[in-house]
């Protein structure tokens, strides 16, 4: 009984985000509502980390702005105002978070590419 109101309740599955990794390079295409209008806004950095929590799913990306400032947006997986997600590429990372990202500034914050096999 109480599993079918859980159910109920669930927001669906956003189908425009493809299944993310930690080190993922992404460019997040983002609805945005400004009076009347609405626009998409790109947010382009890497994947730092994924909260797989069912309804609460999300995932943190990280760039690196103007003047060597880093800034980090939290994306819900479910949310309907995320257009689409791109994979722009793959790294090999051995941590589920990357935090220590945030203490690297320029080359320091290289990840090694993934390659295809």
């Amino acid at each position: 009984m109480s599993d079918e109101i859980l159910r109920s309740v669930e927001a669906p599955v956003n189908e425009n985000i493809p299944d993310l990794k930690p080190g993922d390079v992404v460019n997040v295409h983002v609805r945005i509502k400004e009076g009347n209008r609405e626009r998409i806004q790109e947010f382009k950095g890497t994947v730092i980390r994924i909260r797989k929590a069912g309804n609460n799913a999300n995932f943190t990306v990280r760039r690196i702005a103007s003047n060597g400032v880093g800034v980090e947006r939290t994306f819900l997986l479910r949310s309907p105002r995320l257009d689409k997600v791109i994979i722009e590429r793959s790294s090999h990372v051995r941590r589920a978070n990357l935090y220590y990202l945030r203490d690297r500034i320029g080359k320091a914050t290289r990840l090694k590419q993934k390659i295809k096999k």
